[in-house]
C-alpha cells in the first residue's frame, strides 16, 4: 500500500481540503482501514484498488461513509499523476455507485 496526502480544490500546499488516498493492490480489512483512518486523523481516507475497474470506499477516523467528494477527486489526482498517466478519467465503483473524474 502507497500512502499519499492531497490538498483538493487548490494549488497550494497546506490549504484546501486534505484528504489522504491509499492505493492498494488488494483490500485490506475494514477494522485496518479504519485504523488508518484514525491514525490519519483527517476528515477522509480514501482507499482505492484496481480489480478491472477503479473501486473506491471512504473512511472517516469514527466510520465508513457513502460518499466523499474532495477524497474522490485527491484519489483521481494520485492516479493520474503516479498510476495510470495516460487516462483522461476515471470511473470508480463505490457504495454511491459508479462516479467519474475527468
Amino acid at each position: 500500500m502507497r500512502q499519499y496526502i492531497v490538498d483538493a480544490f487548490t494549488k497550494e500546499i497546506f490549504h484546501g481540503n486534505p484528504a489522504a488516498v491509499c492505493v492498494m493492490d488488494t483490500w485490506i480489512s475494514d477494522e485496518l482501514m479504519q485504523k488508518i483512518a484514525v491514525e490519519n486523523n483527517l476528515l477522509e481516507t480514501a482507499f482505492v484498488v484496481k480489480e478491472n475497474n477503479y473501486h473506491i470506499r471512504w473512511f472517516t477516523p469514527g466510520k465508513e461513509v457513502d460518499l466523499c467528494g474532495h477524497a474522490t477527486l485527491a484519489s483521481a489526482y494520485v492516479l493520474s499523476r503516479f498510476y495510470d498517466t495516460e487516462a483522461g478519467s476515471f470511473a470508480f465503483d463505490s457504495l454511491s455507485g459508479e462516479l467519474i473524474t475527468t
